[in-house]
């Protein structure tokens, strides 16, 4: 069994031999995480060819940046932020679309407070329903169809599990504002996956 001490001291020693200039090092790093961090990438960009782009810019980040790695961390969970800043940078620089308004994926509420269509229980939990592989698809084109400043957030908090603060300073915003786009992406997410999941329902 490999142990986070012994995945350590594998880092330790491929990061000597790329401080070094070993340039099969770095041939060993990017053959070894480049398929982990493109699904990362995938997640958050909708073109292959950006997707392949942000690898390339994290691994090239990264090596700018080996002094500043330090041995207490994991590599893979240092190149996995990159790969995400890459991916947000990327985000950010590509032209946009107009974003569509997340209030329709939203649950609506009557004057007194009732929901005008209620929710039904799911006949399962959405975690037992994310293992199975049409579910997870499914759930993934769900959050695909959200506005990007939610699916974001979500992907940031709920599938990279970042924490809240990380987040934040990741998106130049508060935690707050992270709060509540997250509160607001988990509504629409449920609307979007409610008439899948109800009970009596494939």
């Amino acid at each position: 069994m490999i142990t986070d001490t012994s995945r350590r001291m594998d880092d330790a020693a491929l990061v000597a031999r790329l401080r070094s200039g070993d340039g099969r090092a770095f041939e060993e790093l990017v053959r070894r995480d480049t398929p982990r961090l493109l699904r990362v990438a995938r997640r958050f960009l909708d073109s292959e060819e950006d997707a392949h782009d942000s690898v390339q810019d994290a691994f090239v980040a990264a090596f700018r940046s080996l002094r500043e790695f330090e041995s207490t961390a994991l590599l893979s969970t240092w190149l996995h932020r990159i790969v995400i800043n890459a991916c947000l940078m990327k985000l950010r620089t590509r032209r946009r679309k107009p974003e569509e308004d997340i209030e329709k994926y939203l649950p609506r509420f009557l004057e007194d407070g009732h929901q005008v269509e209620s929710s039904v229980g799911w006949c399962e939990s959405a975690e037992t329903a994310l293992q199975r592989a049409e579910t997870c698809n499914l759930v993934r084109a769900a959050i695909a169809r959200l506005p990007e400043t939610y699916r974001v957030v979500l992907m940031l908090r709920d599938i990279e599990e970042l924490s809240t603060e990380e987040v934040a300073a990741m998106l130049g915003t508060t935690p707050n504002a992270v709060k509540i786009r997250l509160h607001r992406g988990r509504q629409a997410l449920r609307t979007l996956l409610d008439p899948h999941m109800r009970a009596g329902k494939p």
